[in-house]
């Protein structure tokens, strides 16, 4: 049994480390910035879509990214908390005998170093994210690349994630998907996306993503509780 976990509203909440970089990038770009609270939503999808969205300029996107990753990578990147109970809930799946996989829109030269910053890294048996140079941007590309690389079966997987992209994404490679509501993902944008199970706190999450695994098929969604 393989789980695919999401990183960024999902494991951890990064909102200053990621919205404070995009803002610098902004700034040296002399371009608006907006609030902190105004870019919320730009914590899941992938950078350069995000900066293209921003600057109104696909062109500018490149340049941003740059310039993000300055203070990013200068310490911006460990701005983040574990979700209180992930940590537990990673060991529950563990022992239950699943295969964790890391699938994030992140580059995975970041997430390697964050999870072992916050000592996630060693309930993982695999960490996959995009290239520094857009490969595999696309969460559905990357998700495919998983299952060849690893071997995964859809039919025999879930997606955790707490955005839509993650919950499409898997769909699009046979692979149903636990929506976190925790995260930056509404109720309502995972419900659409069709996510087959809904989780709203994290003491929820083994026993929501092993009764997925233990099904055939397609499910209903159903929200799980504490």
């Amino acid at each position: 049994m393989d789980i695919l976990v999401d990183l960024d509203g999902t494991l951890i909440d990064p909102k200053p480390g990621i919205l404070g970089s995009i803002q610098h990038a902004l700034r040296r770009l002399g371009a608006p910035v907006p609030p902190v609270d105004d870019l919320a939503w730009a914590i899941g999808p992938p950078l350069r879509g995000t900066f293209a969205r921003l600057l109104g300029d696909p062109a500018r996107a490149e340049a941003a990214v740059a310039l993000y990753r300055e203070t990013y990578r200068d310490g911006a990147m460990y701005d983040a908390v574990v979700y209180p109970g992930i940590p537990q809930a990673l060991e529950t799946l563990i022992a239950a005998g699943c295969r964790l996989i890391v699938a994030t829109a992140k580059p995975h030269v970041f997430a390697r170093p964050i999870l072992e910053r916050f000592d996630l890294a060693r309930h993982f048996t695999a960490v996959h994210g995009p290239e520094l140079d857009g490969t595999n941007d696309s969460k559905a590309d990357l998700i495919a690349h998983i299952i060849e690389v690893e071997r995964v079966q859809p039919d025999a997987a879930v997606m955790i994630g707490d955005r839509e992209h993650d919950v499409a994404a898997a769909a699009r490679n046979g692979i149903r998907s636990v929506g976190v509501t925790w995260g930056y993902g509404s109720v309502a944008e995972l419900t659409a996306a069709g996510a087959a199970r809904l989780c709203t706190a994290p003491p929820s999450l083994a026993p929501t993503a092993l009764c997925l695994l233990s099904q055939a098929g397609p499910s209903p969604i159903q929200l799980s509780h504490r």
